[in-house]
């Protein structure tokens, strides 16, 4: 009896040790989606732990295009209708700087360190470039006419710019701060893909079915590839090998081999498709059908269209995170969260992919683009 009452308290005193010895998990930091609201001069800000509106922060006149630095605890939005770039200080999410740039602004992409900014200027021929450090616009580089995206290569040496006045690219040196060529490509240039490698970039060309595939180590023009009417966005695999094209007035997407520069098919996707993602495994695609309110998934790999599900009004933007696909309604005003989960089923030793709406988080009118940023744990200053 005595050594089973010693072997107890000894039991106790070991768990105790071991309890007092196991380390906590480490908190995630927290997340959050922001959603540019143009009809009404705002940025909704959805916590991404609840799926619930934390914020709403003014801005600018239409806010448009939005970004988050990679770096720093801050987002950057294009307010369209007030010529100026809103910097949210994501810790407060309050905006604590706004920085003047030339006419009608729609975009905005940040390079990989963190550091500048470049914001196409379509009524104003010109890049605005922001250093994101001093918080100051360093330069408006002469481009050409009428740019609408200015997208910065993955190693931040290059800018290239779609020219839709000239039917035509240009490539700006990020050091130097001028653009070292400007190649024709094909009609009404827009949406803007940079291989990981930034050895060479394809632009959707929403006035001739086509996709044009430019080398940037020589800025040479490689092929105008047809797809769909109106291609009008291009989702990039995380791993570079395809490219993926939605056009609008065809009801498809084509997928486009990076390597080769061909397009291997053109498939049905839904009414109106505006946008895609691919999820980081490169497994598969979501695209939001703006004309018919549904969300497609579709496996890269099989082939084949996977499933739909339908989600508010007007769905255009996208963004995943979390195992979750948000969806940006800009008939309805809100934005869906989708839980998207693969099961195995062993019986017929398949995946079966399945997308299932948790909720609809209310934003404000007119909403356009979406960024998601986790919160780095230090400060950031004013």
């Amino acid at each position: 009896m005595k050594r089973v009452q010693a072997f107890a308290v000894w039991t106790l005193a070991v768990g105790a040790l071991l309890a007092g010895c196991r380390t906590e998990p480490t908190p995630r930091p927290p997340a959050f989606a922001y959603v540019t609201n143009g009809g009404s001069g705002t940025v909704t800000v959805i916590d991404l732990l609840s799926f619930r509106p934390t914020a709403t922060i003014p801005v600018g006149e239409n806010p448009t295009g939005i970004a988050a630095n990679p770096r720093k605890n801050e987002v950057y939005v294009v307010n369209s209708g007030s010529d100026n770039v809103s910097i949210i200080d994501t810790e407060r999410n309050r905006v604590v700087a706004t920085l003047g740039v030339h006419h009608r602004p729609y975009f905005i992409d940040v390079a990989a360190d963190g550091k500048r900014a470049y914001v196409a200027n379509s009524g104003s021929a010109n890049v605005s470039v922001l250093d994101l450090e001093k918080r100051a616009v360093i330069a408006n580089v002469a481009v050409g006419a009428a740019p609408g995206l200015a997208r910065v290569s993955p190693d931040g040496k290059l800018v290239v710019v779609s020219l839709r006045g000239q039917d035509a690219v240009a490539v700006m040196d990020a050091e130097k701060l001028a653009v070292r060529a400007t190649i024709p490509l094909c009609k009404a240039p827009e949406d803007i893909a940079i291989l990981p490698d930034s050895s060479k970039t394809f632009i959707a060309c929403t006035g001739s079915a086509q996709v044009a595939a430019v080398d940037l180590s020589n800025d040479k023009l490689l092929a105008l590839l047809d797809v769909g009417r109106t291609p009008i966005h291009l989702a990039l695999k995380p791993d570079g090998g395809q490219v993926f094209v939605a056009n609008y007035d065809s009801n498809t997407f084509s997928d486009i081999t990076t390597t080769t520069n061909e397009v291997g098919g053109s498939y049905l996707i839904g009414e109106k498709p505006v946008r895609g993602v691919v999820s980081a495994d490169n497994r598969y695609l979501y695209v939001s059908n703006f004309g018919s309110d549904t969300v497609a998934m579709f496996g890269i790999d099989t082939g084949r269209l996977l499933t739909t599900l339908r989600v508010g009004s007007r769905p255009d933007a996208l963004a995943l995170t979390q195992g979750h696909l948000l969806v940006v309604n800009a008939g309805s005003s809100d934005v869906a969260v989708i839980r998207t989960t693969v099961v195995r089923d062993r019986a017929r030793d398949v995946d079966v992919p399945t997308l299932r709406l948790l909720t609809m988080v209310p934003v404000g009118k007119r909403p356009n683009q979406i960024a998601i940023k986790d919160v780095q744990p230090h400060t950031t200053p004013d």
